[in-house]
């Protein structure tokens, strides 16, 4: 970083800024003992314009007597040069000793200008200067301004950044104040190097930290620009990995920073000791509360003997036990961790210490910093208010929730004396950031084709902690709109409640010969059982209907109108009709009749004839997540739960059950397992027939390697479509195994895959025939082999054969997996090695899409 000054306006301008305060004149010093004996009221002042004689003079303050020695004549004088509203300050003798006190006062700032500013707006660097328009101008201030400025564009990135301020005279003893800003390049980091790292590669560390380096994609992002706040955060990052890891004992000792010229940016490297790795070797209980059981906290522990020591699961325990602790009425009880290191077995004694703590209460809670968001917001993330015990797990414990709220930059508690010994005041200082987010996406897949989104959000909706979206999707194949609401405290209580309202479109393609049309209404309930135990209960209503192209419906074997005799000029039967009543069909069909172009498979057909079907369904849903990141995950669990009763109302009822499993382990060199269980079962309900909509449609989701809805039961008619029935039952089994791309930079994203999958679906319980009362009236029956002619006696369609072997699907295959700036993207090409007949494969896979 880089400043100067530059000065307009001759001398006046340098003794503004160069100018030192003298003190007294020679000779000052030894005004007679008789001299300085004046009173307040008799020193005299000159040079003054802006300020008051009085308010100079206030400054002066007298001793014993009131009488004016030569310390309050000392003091004074310092305190008129530290107010900074003088350029210069001097005391002088008058006649018979009297005080007369000269000063000069400071220009007061007309204006404040930046120029050269283009990455930083003048708005942001007006809020960060001290120097402020009709203000008074301060040498010292405005050099501590132009190092400021430079700080900020610093934080950005930029160090080769020069700031000059200038003076420009104006009349009436007024300056302009004016910063001319060189902004220079941005200052990225060049390379992140580690020393000492035994246990784990350089390349699982750089997943660890925040800092990145610089790439070809940089500027799409700016983790890779030198922060030195960055890089101590860094610091800790990798601390706490290795303590969750097993290394008590580790050391991050430095995080050294070079600037390197030839590449102009920063080279980091981090030296780490180690140590070694631990286990627990046994975990103890023991307090010094009477009458309290330290062995009742044994089932709040995360801590397992044979564990690898994990300094997280200590705190959490602790934490845990700390509240149950209070819960029981020991308000007061401190929970403290010990551990006793073995060195030769390479385990760790952990103990839990339960305490009385001392007896401090919550005076007040002061919230500082939250412009935008309500007081009540922060608070209610407490589980103490004022005038209760001070317990400091909870204290912790609300840190942690406002951090996750994500509507604030930076979050800290602390504390400070109370009005008495046993009181403490909390201090929470925020910072706030945006929270709103307007987003146009676009991506691409081999199902749904090219996708394009526009949506808007906002979590902090009003200051009240409320979230909101709107988002419009127009697609090739796919096409709707959304709007979602949720109130994360409904009823001040820790229950969410969420809205959402949508319509979507899917349009046939080569996968489906029919489209479908959907808009349906959910509220849901969300209670968060425990850290890693949620629960959600939603209902769910919505209209569904079937769109089918002309050509795939067009079968009509009506060959008479309503009164039995009069030709029915619609009337375009099928080859079964043709061939059960003797009729001739036309040459120019092949003999096909209708059949000729295509026809929709008889579900499907009864879906459309059935006209718009309203579902109406209770569900819920069960999550345990144990994953160590939501978004790239190298270890733990997620399994879900989810049932669906619908026949509440409406016109259909089944019972849907669901789970859904993935494990994530870290293995060797950077390579992650991951085993992926699936399974679900659909249950009819009563006398109501389930429909092929409600039916489990699966391909890759399922088995890699077959096309979208081309696994599973399917019509077989050889002249229709041959649509996918779907199933009642599905399982599939699935194990990845995920691996960097070493030979290039972390910062790239890339990795790479190979998996093996697994399962079946099976047990079409859709519809198979078709009978209503006017069954000769209707123009979608294609299959149909009437009973007798006449059209007000009912017919059947018996046409439908399909597949419904239970066959297991296998696949193998290698995935390309690529956390892009433009937003997550995947490869996959995979072979099947076990399939159906009349299965579908699709061996190349692609999905993606990004916000921009």
């Amino acid at each position: 970083m880089k400043f100067g000054l530059r000065l307009r306006g001759g001398l006046l301008a340098t003794l503004i800024l160069f100018g030192a305060p003298v003190l007294a004149p020679v000779g000052a010093g030894f005004v007679s003992s008789s001299a300085l004996a004046q009173t307040v009221q008799s020193i005299s002042v000159e040079g003054n314009r802006r300020v008051e004689v009085e308010t100079i003079r206030s400054y002066f303050k007298p001793g014993p007597g009131g009488r004016l020695d030569q310390g309050a004549i000392d003091d004074g004088l310092k305190a008129l040069i530290e107010t900074g509203l003088f350029q210069d300050v001097r005391i002088n003798r008058g006649s018979g000793g009297q005080i007369i006190v000269s000063v000069v006062e400071n220009p007061v700032i007309g204006r404040i200008a930046f120029e050269g500013n283009k990455k930083i707006k003048d708005e942001q660097l007006t809020a960060e200067v001290q120097s402020k328009a009709r203000g008074t101008f301060s040498r010292a201030m405005v050099q501590s301004d132009t190092l400021r400025i430079a700080e900020i564009y610093r934080r950005s990135g930029r160090y080769d950044v020069r700031v000059t301020p200038e003076i420009i005279e104006q009349p009436n003893n007024r300056v302009d104040l004016i910063f001319t800003v060189d902004e220079g390049a941005k200052t990225g980091v060049k390379s992140i190097e580690f020393v000492g790292n035994n246990a784990f590669s350089s390349y699982r560390l750089r997943d660890v930290i925040k800092t990145h380096e610089s790439n070809l994609l940089s500027f799409l992002a700016s983790n890779d620009l030198y922060d030195p706040d960055r890089v101590e955060a860094d610091r800790d990052l990798i601390r706490r990995f290795y303590l969750k890891n097993g290394f008590a004992d580790v050391q991050v000792v430095a995080a050294l920073t070079e600037y390197d010229p030839e590449k102009k940016g920063f080279n980091v490297t981090f030296k780490i000791e180690e140590g070694s790795q631990y286990r627990v070797g046994t975990v103890d209980f023991r307090s010094s509360i009477p009458n309290f059981d330290p062995t009742t906290m044994r089932n709040y522990s995360r801590v397992n003997v044979g564990a690898l020591y994990n300094v997280e699961s200590v705190e959490k325990s602790v934490e845990e036990m700390q509240i149950e602790a209070s819960r029981r009425g020991y308000a007061f009880a401190v929970v403290r961790p010990g551990g006793d290191r073995n060195f030769e077995a390479h385990t760790v004694a952990v103990v839990f210490n339960i305490d009385e703590g001392p007896r401090t209460y919550i005076e007040r809670i002061n919230v500082r910093g939250n412009t935008r968001t309500r007081d009540y917001v922060i608070r209610r993330e407490f589980d103490i208010s004022e005038g209760d015990a001070y317990n400091r797990a909870l204290v912790d414990r609300a840190e942690r929730r406002l951090k996750n709220l994500d509507y604030f930059k930076s979050v800290k508690i602390t504390t400070e004396p109370g009005s008495s010994s046993d009181r403490v005041v909390l201090i929470v200082d925020l910072e706030e950031k945006s929270t709103g987010d307007f987003s146009v996406s676009g991506g691409y897949s081999t199902t749904d084709g090219a996708l394009a989104e526009v949506s808007i959000s906002e979590r902090n909706l009003l200051g009240r902690g409320l979230f909101a979206k709107a988002s419009v999707t127009y697609g090739q194949y796919a096409r709707g709109y959304s709007l979602s609401f949720v109130e994360p405290y409904l009823l001040d209580y820790r229950v969410a409640l969420g809205l959402d309202l949508y319509q979507r479109q899917q349009l046939s393609n080569s996968y489906i010969s029919y489209g479908t049309k959907t808009l349906g209404f959910s509220p849901r309930l969300g209670f968060s059982l425990r850290e890693d135990l949620a629960l959600q209960l939603r209902y769910s209503i919505y209209q569904q209907e079937i769109t089918l192209p002309s050509s795939l419906a067009n079968c009509n074997n009506n060959q008479f109108l309503a009164d039995g005799v009069t030709p029915n000029p619609a009337f375009n039967p099928s080859p079964a009709f043709a061939n059960a009543t003797g009729i001739a069909l036309a040459p120019s069909t092949g003999g096909l009749g209708c059949y000729s172009d295509g026809e929709a498979s008889l579900p499907v057909r009864k879906e459309l004839a059935g006209g718009k079907t309203l579902t109406s369904a209770l569900g819920y849903t069960l999550t345990y997540n144990t994953l160590d990141n939501n978004k790239n995950p190298t270890d733990g669990l997620l399994v879900d739960f989810r049932q669906d009763f619908a026949g509440v109302g409406g016109d259909v009822t089944y019972l849907k059950s669901v789970v859904d499993a993935k494990y994530y382990a870290p293995l060797v060199s950077d390579i992650v397992g991951l085993v992926h269980l699936q399974g679900g079962m659909l249950n009819k309900i009563g006398n109501n027939d389930i429909r092929m909509l409600d039916q489990f449609q699966m391909g890759p989701n399922l088995v890699r390697g077959f096309a979208p809805n081309g696994i599973g039961p399917r019509d077989l008619n050889p002249f229709g479509t041959q649509d996918a029935l779907g199933g009642t039952k599905y399982w599939g089994a699935s194990f990845e195994l995920q691996m960097p791309f070493w030979f290039l930079p972390k910062e790239v994203g890339l990795k790479g895959a190979v998996y093996a999958d697994a399962g079946g679906l099976f047990d079409y319980q859709g519809p198979t025939t078709w009978s209503l009362t006017n069954e000769m009236t209707t123009t979608r029956n294609s299959n149909c082999t009437p009973s007798t002619i006449n059209p007000s006696t009912a017919g059947t369609c018996t046409g439908l054969v399909y597949d419904n072997g239970n066959v297991v699907r296998s696949s193998v295959g290698v995935g390309l997996i690529w956390q892009s700036p433009f937003g997550p993207l995947r490869f996959d090409y995979a072979v099947p090695l076990t399939k159906g007949k009349y299965d579908r494969t699709q061996e190349f896979r692609f999905g993606g899409g990004t916000s921009f």
